[in-house]
């Protein structure tokens, strides 16, 4: 079943999960390129060209968290973590680190390919036609180009922090629940751990103004005009 053009980068340190994984994935049509270890992979992640980086949390050399913060030094490239136990605090490292989503191990592969559709979407969001840009004081959204500046300088957003300020500026002043937001953010039927969405909106915070977006308590958070 072909599904896929797009290049990947598994890093995963287990001999036969990697296998087996890359077969899949294969499988799917995707093109898959595979590193035992975190260098390997931070050098194979160098030498360019991949859509999609799937990265081991426990790996030899430079673990999973390590080798995520390398990357996004340099890249926005959508990120999925894979965590063993699906540990608390894997997942919280993982997802502050920038990681874009996680699964733990063992998981369906049903489910794996299910997260890596939607992170792909993600990197190649159609913008709004309504409008050609956003703008919230010196915070301004190119939505013909997604291109988001801050005073008038560029700001390196990763695809789902860009998907995650889309919903809000869509609805400006308006309260957004997590479950709203894990439905339209991360676009698939998983009622998830909202971790993940108070981790990106931490990171977006970091990189627009940590006022811009308010925290309404026991409900969910907005986008301030």
């Amino acid at each position: 079943m072909s599904d896929s053009a797009s290049s990947l980068l598994l890093v995963e340190d287990d001999e036969v999960i990697r296998k087996t994984v890359v077969m899949t994935l294969e499988r799917y049509g995707y093109a898959v390129s595979a590193a035992g270890d975190g260098l390997t992979g931070l050098e194979l992640f160098r030498a360019g060209g991949h859509d999609l980086l799937l990265l081991d949390v426990m790996l030899p050399g430079l673990d999973g968290i390590g080798l995520c913060r390398k990357v996004r030094e340099t890249s926005v490239v959508p990120i999925l973590m894979m965590s063993a136990r699906g540990d608390a605090l894997d997942v919280v490292s993982g997802l502050e680190a920038g990681a874009d989503d996680y699964v733990v191990k063992p998981f369906d592969t049903a489910v794996l390919v299910a997260r890596i559709r939607s992170l792909l979407r993600r990197s190649a969001i159609a913008a709004p036609a309504a409008e050609s840009a956003v703008v919230f004081g010196d915070l301004r959204i190119d939505l013909a180009g997604l291109v988001v500046t801050l005073a008038g300088r560029p700001v390196a957003l990763a695809p789902t922090e860009l998907r995650l300020l889309l919903e809000f500026a869509a609805s400006p002043g308006i309260v957004l629940d997590r479950h709203h937001l894990l439905r339209e953010v991360w676009d698939y039927g998983w009622d998830g751990d909202s971790r993940v969405v108070d981790l990106c909106v931490q990171r977006l915070r970091k990189k627009i103004g940590a006022d811009r977006i308010e925290t309404v308590r026991g409900f969910g958070y907005k986008l301030r005009r």
